[in-house]
């Protein structure tokens, strides 16, 4: 079979840069990197390049960032190319039937979830919000129905305590591309699966909008944790404090059950950051941030600021 693979990568925010990494590494052919045009970025909001795009200038690859994916001149550019495979990681868009069409051999993505489980643009923010003790990543096999494509490979990855969205998307990522280059050897050998997802099992990971981001402080303390560190480091659970928005990180289960106070109300400075009571039990939390403002350690927080006792809404 053919050494290396013609590769086109299609991805844009930091998760997808250890698999191009990966395919890279492998000594595969990469014929052109697909990702988003460049965008206002960061607390400055200057324009900027979005990861992938950083990380294929360096090499030197060819870029393509259309605002089109039904663009003629782009389908002619890519054909052009004669891809054998293409591979995509968070593009961020729904591909076309005619971008579909373009490899020879395969379409594959790498979706950070145990697919049927958590279909949808936010697969580890829900791991977390809905508690679950394991995760991992699926190389499947593009269909023109996000996310319902056949799975080629699977492989678990435990939850620990101490994850949150941005630690446990690092580990996925780079599980992700391990797996995906294991996916083009096998296809070098003309080994393939193709094993159908159960519709049976299907869960949704839906967008994060904004109304999700305030917290409610009634539910149990195991909750609140998951929608904490479900969100963290982005968009931020949040509590309005003095009528403004405070968002929490750096949670840790402290009480699952026992009257604590009135939920919201802050109980006092522990060992593991301050202790918020809950509907059942309560929380720690290490950092806060108001807005406009960095983040910070709640020792250094409470230099300026009297919160202990004080309610969160």
């Amino acid at each position: 079979m053919t050494r290396p693979w013609r590769v086109i990568f299609l991805g844009t925010p930091q998760f997808a840069v250890p698999t191009l990494e990966g395919l890279l590494a492998a000594g595969e052919n990469v014929v052109g990197v697909i990702t988003q045009p460049d965008r206002p970025r960061g607390r400055g909001q200057k324009i900027g390049p979005p990861p992938v795009k950083k990380l294929a200038q360096t090499y030197g690859l060819t870029i393509f960032q259309p605002v089109r994916l039904q663009s003629p001149a782009l389908l002619q550019s890519l054909a052009a190319l004669e891809p054998d495979i293409m591979v995509v990681a968070a593009y961020g868009r729904i591909l076309t039937p005619e971008i579909l069409a373009l490899p020879k051999v395969a379409f594959l993505n790498v979706h950070a979830s145990l697919l049927p489980k958590y279909r949808g643009p936010a697969p580890i923010n829900w791991a977390l919000i809905r508690g679950e003790k394991e995760t991992g990543v699926t190389i499947m096999w593009v269909t023109l129905e996000v996310d319902t494509g056949p799975i080629f490979l699977q492989e678990r990855l435990p939850i620990l305590p101490e994850d949150y969205a941005g630690s446990l998307e690092v580990k996925l990522a780079r599980q992700g591309a391990a797996l995906m280059v294991q996916a083009l050897e096998m296809l070098r050998r003309g080994e393939t699966i193709r094993q159908p997802q159960l519709e049976n099992r299907v869960s949704l990971a839906p967008p994060i909008t904004a109304e999700m981001c305030r917290l409610n402080w009634r539910l149990p303390a195991t909750e609140v944790w998951g929608w904490i560190r479900g969100l963290d480091p982005k968009p931020g659970a949040y509590a309005l404090w003095q009528g403004e928005r405070l968002k929490l990180f750096g949670a840790a289960l402290r009480k699952q059950s026992g009257g604590q106070g009135p939920p919201g109300k802050v109980l006092g400075l522990r060992p593991g950051g301050l202790e918020i009571a809950c509907g059942q039990g309560s929380i720690t939390i290490a950092e806060l941030q108001q807005a406009g403002h960095k983040r910070l350690p709640v020792a250094d927080f409470l230099r300026g600021h009297i919160l202990v006792h004080e309610i969160l809404e």
